[in-house]
């Protein structure tokens, strides 16, 4: 799984305190991921977005590597600097749909290493991005994008070629590319969950539409 792993994620900590330098440079390879789902004028505005606001945050941290050494210290940095107009705003808000595509991938791919599928059309991945987007995305997003969202996943690979894809075009047997998966989820699984439980215990969730 060339794509998921050739940069590993750091290990979650005892403390749940994610260094914001290797989180960034480990996440940064995953928009291309998007690339792989095909249908463009869906997945490339979600990969311009995971691009986008993986900026924006490396350039608060890159204004001052001390203060924002993790993404708790962005929070409660911000908090305090931005006063009500926080957490709407700065690298607060782009953590925020961040953690929100990244768990678009991960639900994705959790639900295919969990065998999730439609038995009539075994090969096919709608089960799970639409799985993946219930849960990730569907409630932040207005009318027209659900419906781009639900509609595009008829346009959406094959398993064996996202599979493929995943590889950078390595043929790989599908239990191999399924272990990969596995082990990237378990790398990554837990720093994403604590990034959404910092989000809760700060009061920093925002529900507004897209």
């Amino acid at each position: 799984m060339a794509l998921l792993l050739e940069h590993e994620f750091k290990p979650l900590p005892a403390d749940k305190q994610i260094e914001t330098l290797p989180f960034l440079e480990a996440v940064a390879h995953l928009p291309p991921f998007f690339d792989c789902l095909g249908t463009p004028i869906v997945y490339s505005p979600v990969k311009a977005d995971l691009t986008g606001n993986i900026k924006k945050i490396r350039a608060v941290y890159d204004s001052n590597p001390a203060k924002f050494k993790t993404l708790q210290n962005i929070l409660e940095v911000e908090k305090e600097l931005h006063g009500s107009a926080w957490p709407k705003i700065g690298a607060t808000l782009a953590l925020m749909w961040l953690k929100r595509g990244l768990k678009f991938i991960l639900v994705l791919l959790q639900s295919i290493s969990d065998g999730e599928r439609d038995e009539e059309h075994p090969n096919l991945i709608r089960v799970n991005a639409l799985k993946a987007y219930e849960i990730a995305l569907k409630k932040y997003h207005g009318w027209m994008l659900q419906k781009l969202f639900t509609g595009s996943v008829y346009a959406l690979p094959y398993k064996s070629d996202l599979l493929k894809a995943l590889e950078k075009g390595k043929e790989v047997k599908e239990e191999e590319s399924i272990e990969k998966i596995h082990q990237f989820l378990t790398r990554v699984t837990p720093i994403l969950d604590a990034i959404y439980e910092m989000y809760t215990k700060m009061n920093a969730e925002l529900s507004y539409k897209a």
